[in-house]
Formats: structure tokens, C-alpha cells, sequence
């Protein structure tokens, strides 16, 4: 009969361990569903949002493809009319007004070469050409005009350097 007592004594701690692990596994079993359905809804969010961005973009694009075709569709009518018109200097000439206007609107603006110092940002030296009165470096002639949208390059300016023949000779010396 002691034996009996002292296997029941010791059973009881170990029932009440089991039961506190229990209800620890049973909390931690509820914050884990509680987290899991924390980060589904996270994840659901973020697709929602993907989603939401990339119609906004797809807005945005066709938006933008409107605006160009529209402004085509400008300067085609006005072609049209050149070349209908008795006078096609008039046609051209507001052809060229509608261009420049859109460019206007675009923030493109010329970059100003002629007479400057050759600058390889901006430039874009097609050939050098060998002269004694201009400075080593010097822009002399532009080929094609370059461009730029706000403080951007949208394409270089194309064009003559001068080699100055006296700094050649000095070289070669």
C-alpha cells in the first residue's frame, strides 16, 4: 500500500506538468493561426495592391499613347492641307508651329553648340576639322541639332571639332 501512495504522488506533478504544457501547446497552436492569418491577409493586400498598380499603369500608358496619336493625327490633318493648298509654305509653316508648340510642352529644348567648347555630355564629335583661328576644342559646324527634356539629354549634338593645327605641331615635335 506505500507503494501505491508514493506512484500516485508522483503521478499527480507530472499530470499537472501535461496539463500546463497542453494548454501551452493549445496558446502557442492559437497564436500561430492568429500570425498565419495575420500574413495572409498581408499577402492579399500586396497582391491587391500589385494589381492596382499595374492597371493604374496600364491607365497611365494608354493615356500617353492617346496624347501622341492625337498629336499625330494634328499633324497629319495639317500635312493634308500643305498639301492641298495652292501655297504649301503656309501649311509647312504651321506644320512646323504645331511641332514646336508640342516640344514646348514637353520641356524640349535645343542645345545651343555652335561657337562653344566641345563638351562629350552633350556632344557628339562627328569629325575634327584642323584650323589656326579657332580655339582647340571649338564647335565650328553642328550637323544634326541636339536635344534635351528639362535638364536630360535626349540626344546629342552632332558635331565638327577644331583641331588646332598649331597645338598638332607642338605635339608632333
Amino acid at each position: 500500500m506505500t507503494t501505491k501512495k508514493i506512484t500516485e504522488k508522483k503521478k499527480e506533478p507530472h499530470e499537472k506538468n501535461i496539463l500546463v504544457f497542453k494548454k501551452e501547446i493549445e496558446k502557442l497552436k492559437q497564436e500561430l493561426n492568429e500570425k498565419n492569418d495575420k500574413l495572409l491577409r498581408s499577402y492579399a493586400d500586396l497582391q491587391n495592391y500589385q494589381k492596382r498598380i499595374e492597371k493604374e499603369l496600364a491607365c497611365k500608358d494608354e493615356e500617353t499613347r492617346k496624347k501622341y496619336i492625337l498629336e499625330i493625327i494634328d499633324l497629319y490633318e495639317l500635312l493634308q492641307k500643305a498639301y492641298e493648298n495652292s501655297n504649301p509654305k503656309d501649311g509647312i509653316q504651321a506644320i512646323l508651329q504645331n511641332i514646336q508648340h508640342l516640344l514646348e510642352i514637353e520641356q524640349v529644348t535645343v542645345i545651343d553648340s555652335l561657337g562653344k567648347s566641345f563638351d562629350h555630355f552633350c556632344h557628339y564629335a562627328i569629325s575634327t576639322i584642323e584650323k589656326n583661328d579657332c580655339k582647340d576644342g571649338q564647335i565650328v559646324d553642328e550637323i544634326k541639332k541636339g536635344y534635351m527634356i528639362g535638364n536630360k539629354i535626349l540626344r546629342p549634338s552632332q558635331v565638327i571639332v577644331v583641331k588646332n593645327k598649331n597645338i598638332i605641331k607642338k605635339e608632333g615635335e
